[in-house]
């Protein structure tokens, strides 16, 4: 369904299970960008109702999230940390076309979008089937499923938003680059390192 090219070595998970406290931390922020994320499409593109009603809730939802994994950390006597920078997302935000219409610019951002729900979605069904804490695989799992749908709403804006754009082959273009751009990753004990 998700269209990856490189699945994630579940060797990673050794790594994360080095040091939970780290990627809990990285995980809740980066729940909060994607809420974000999120607020920004709306800002940006009042005049599209439907996706702007249906982003509402998924911001909504990714805070909510955010909630879920501080109190997760707090449930184990950690604190939240700062904020993490996130290199494979910089590394994706690089790759959006710049200039061009507004149209074209709005794609390519739900695009970018719909490209790291895919990987955290992935990321978390990797977590969810290969860690030993019962707790945390039973929680990766249920947000899985929650960022499986995140990635659907995004491609779905796209293709109804996008004609007169070629959206498959786009979407190829950025699944060639993730590709090229995950392989520097999955070394790290965090969501997307």
């Amino acid at each position: 369904m998700l269209g990856l090219k490189l699945p994630t070595d579940p060797h990673w998970v050794n790594i994360v299970e080095g040091n939970i406290d780290e990627i809990l931390t990285d995980h809740a922020w980066c729940e909060q960008k994607a809420a974000t994320n999120a607020l920004s499409l709306i800002i940006n593109n009042p005049n599209y109702t439907e996706m702007v009603t249906a982003l509402i809730k998924l911001a909504k939802e990714e805070l909510d999230h955010f909630e879920q994994v501080h109190n997760l950390i707090k449930s184990r006597g950690k604190v939240l940390g700062i904020e993490r920078k996130d290199n494979y997302v910089n590394e994706l935000y690089k790759f959006m076309q710049k200039g061009g219409s507004r149209k074209a610019s709005l794609v390519d951002r739900l695009l970018f979008s719909a490209m790291i729900e895919a990987r955290s979605c992935e990321r978390f069904r990797v977590l969810s089937e290969n860690i030993n804490d019962k707790e945390l695989a039973a929680f990766y799992h249920n947000l899985m499923i929650s960022e499986a749908g995140h990635y659907t709403i995004f491609i779905g804006f796209a293709r109804k938003y996008g004609d007169g754009i070629d959206i498959d082959k786009r979407w190829k273009e950025w699944l060639d680059f993730e590709a090229s751009v995950i392989t520097n990753y999955g070394k790290a004990e965090t969501v997307h390192g």
